[in-house]
């Protein structure tokens, strides 16, 4: 984006005083809350002034806490802290589109009626604060209460969803027939539908479109597809000698760890010096950044991993960024771990996002398994890194790992993944060679700055469209 691109989108910023309300309905945790943050900071640079309606859980400082991950002077909440639960007239904790027994979040298709009117009340009331009846347009990210709340109080504000993918589970659940339970689930399909149906466009990433128009019931001519952006100004390559890797390990793993074990307790898993014995002498150094949800599939990663280190007989450690404390499905990975006397598995716990490029360039090869990704942020952003990546070859990171800029392996299959491993341990330059044309890729493609002129012309076309029909009414 040139300079006087910018100005003149500052010059029409000052004529036309566009306003957008951005709203996500859960608090900071995963992909989707990177995509607004970024996105409302690029948009901050063109001719649309941005308010953000999101959700927010903890306290200063914590990066589930709304006003600490966003860092906005414009920012409007709603708490779904347990402390506050008894305050802004009970507001229900936030539902979820997966369901893990015993989590605080529930699955939507067991949110009865009276939890599904209170949201979208609060939600309202939010939008209002926000100052959505004098916006142009509602930018919602997922499809959620939020989005009854927009139709029931600004009817006459249009709507652009922006879908990320976890939605999508939920209806493939749902439409296979929904789980013993799930005793609202036709409930909350009809109104995802119906949501999805009142969006002017309905941004989703690429290679989603014909999944979601059937089961959404969305015409297609509705849907754009666009891919989520990398912050290429924070997400470089700057790969780090061996020393300098080695301190890196060091800093996360020995002298500040937050990792944890099954207690989910950050720090509860920590290392000695002596454990980092594989990150002195290993070719390669692996990594996984994200969510410990089943369909990340980490339990099959952990023992494909076990698997690769058999078969090499050398070091090739692998290191766990994310999975926010307490929150996993399934088997733990370090469980799994345990069980294989894996001894090369290191849990680096929950980091922000802005520490994560430091933890990219200490590694060699990204790897995420996941079944059900609709895009897979981390795989761009790892790309503008320099790192080639491995990936289930399934939707959304089938579309993003193109020849030669990764390897694409079948969904589920560990025997596949871990001669993968073994092969991309043993071969530095197809390593380096596919890194090279990785950066070059997400780099050419994924920048902000391209993908925020998209949403604008988006707007843009939207608001010029609102404005003819006013002047008509006139």
């Amino acid at each position: 984006m040139t300079d006087a691109f910018l100005a003149r989108q500052g010059s029409a910023r000052r004529l036309r005083g566009r306003r957008v309300v951005v709203g996500l309905f859960f608090f900071p945790r995963g992909g989707s809350a990177q995509v607004a943050r970024a996105l409302s900071r690029a948009l901050a640079q063109t001719a649309w002034e941005v308010t953000l309606a999101v959700g927010s859980l903890g306290q200063v400082g914590e990066q589930t806490h709304a006003p600490t991950f966003f860092s906005s002077d414009d920012l409007v909440t709603v708490d779904y802290s347990p402390d506050r639960q008894g305050s802004e007239a009970g507001v229900p904790f936030q539902p979820s589109y997966e369901d893990r027994p015993g989590a605080p979040d529930r699955v939507f298709a067991t949110v009865d009626d009276e939890a599904y009117e209170r949201l979208v009340d609060v939600w309202a009331d939010a939008f209002d604060r926000a100052g959505a009846a004098h916006a142009e347009l509602l930018h919602l990210h997922h499809l959620t209460p939020a989005n009854e709340a927009a139709l029931r109080a600004f009817p006459e504000v249009p709507v652009v969803g922006q879908l990320h993918g976890t939605e999508l589970a939920l209806l493939r659940a749902i439409e296979a027939g929904a789980p013993t339970g799930w005793r609202f689930a036709e409930r909350w399909q009809q109104r995802m539908r119906r949501w999805a149906r009142a969006c002017e466009r309905l941004i989703v990433p690429p290679g989603a479109s014909a999944e979601i128009a059937r089961l959404l019931a969305v015409p297609r001519g509705a849907i754009v597809e666009l891919p989520s952006g990398v912050e290429l100004d924070l997400f470089r390559r700057r790969p780090l000698d061996r020393t300098q890797r080695l301190a890196h390990w060091r800093r996360w793993l020995v002298e500040h760890p937050l990792g944890w074990d099954e207690s989910g307790v950050p720090g509860s898993v920590a290392y000695q010096d002596d454990d980092l014995w594989p990150f002195q002498e290993a070719e390669a150094v692996l990594l996984y950044v994200g969510r410990f949800t089943a369909v990340k599939r980490l339990p099959l990663l952990v023992r494909a991993h076990s698997q690769a280190l058999t078969w090499l007989e050398r070091p090739l450690p692998l290191v766990l960024v994310g999975g926010s404390p307490g929150e996993w499905e399934g088997e733990h990975p370090l469980t799994v771990a345990r069980a294989l006397g894996d001894r090369q598995l290191f849990l680096a716990g929950w980091r922000p996002h802005h520490e994560l490029p430091e933890a990219l360039n200490a590694a060699d090869l990204l790897v995420l398994p996941s079944v059900a990704e609709a895009f897979g942020l981390v795989l761009v952003e790892a790309m503008a890194c320099g790192l080639p990546v491995i990936a289930a070859d399934a939707h959304g990171p089938a579309q993003l790992v193109a020849a030669g800029n990764g390897w694409l392996v079948p969904a589920d299959d560990q025997n596949a993944l871990a001669e993968t491993l073994r092969a991309v341990a043993s071969d530095p330059q197809e390593r380096k060679r596919r890194g090279s044309r990785a950066h070059q890729h997400s780099r050419a493609n994924y920048g902000w700055p391209l993908i925020v002129a998209r949403v604008v012309a988006i707007y843009d076309q939207l608001a010029g469209r609102l404005d003819t029909q006013r002047a008509a009414r006139t």
